[in-house]
């Protein structure tokens, strides 16, 4: 489970973000990370059971670093004030829908899944698949469970159909999306219990079609790409 002390050492470093007090507190990091790891750990071995598409995840290949890039951002503090992880087939830097999960505290933690970002084959095969195969794309986002879990699909969209698409097309609302994500947020009195481990695979399990629903047309593009 999550420790109590992990929320606390990301408090503490969003209000002292500087890499003296991180040096000065590395144990505690330390710590910290090595926690969140043994709980990605257990959560990857819980979610091989309900879907073995992310069998080759591992913490490794899944944990966000926490060192931020600055080159190109206007908040020069140097760390994440959070925790988080892609489970997927291939881990974080898979084109792959998977399962990701950011732990944050102040009632910032979420569960997501999804594409973000896409690479422009991809987005292409999809939409694809959406403008072929919409009513099964509705069926999956429009179910109650899904809609209470995690809403509505969220990301950037364009405000034009995208080229090559009728704009009197069914599904041109969904069609105009460049990301694909859902997110389901969490309360930090959750993170802590014995129970968080089993509450997120009940909600990616809820999630799992979704996923799923783009992988066929992600795994055209890969193939053609080796």
């Amino acid at each position: 489970m999550i420790e109590q002390s992990t929320l606390d050492f990301l408090k503490e470093l969003k209000a002292n973000n500087n890499r003296d007090w991180f040096n000065d507190h590395r144990l505690l990091y330390e710590a910290a990370r090595d926690n969140f790891a043994t709980f990605i750990e257990e959560l990857i071995i819980s979610l091989n059971k309900i879907d073995d598409f992310v069998s080759d995840a591992n913490p490794k290949n899944s944990i966000f670093r926490i060192f931020k890039d600055v080159r190109f951002s206007k908040d020069k503090s140097p760390y994440k004030s959070h925790f988080s992880a892609s489970i997927s087939k291939g881990g974080r830097k898979s084109d792959y829908a998977g399962y990701y999960i950011h732990v944050e505290p102040e009632n910032k933690t979420i569960l997501a899944s999804g594409i973000w970002h896409p690479q422009p084959a991809i987005l292409k095969s999809v939409r694809n698949e959406i403008s072929y195969n919409h009513q099964e794309y509705e069926k999956i986002i429009r179910n109650k469970n899904f809609v209470a879990s995690f809403g509505q699909v969220e990301g950037n969209k364009l405000v034009r159909p995208p080229k090559g698409f009728d704009k009197e097309h069914p599904a041109i609302e969904y069609l105009k999306h460049k990301d694909f994500v859902v997110h389901h947020k969490v309360k930090d009195k959750e993170i802590c219990q014995p129970s968080f481990k089993d509450y997120c695979v009940k909600k990616f399990e809820i999630a799992k079609p979704f996923s799923e629903y783009f992988r066929g047309p992600i795994y055209d593009v890969l193939e053609n790409q080796e």
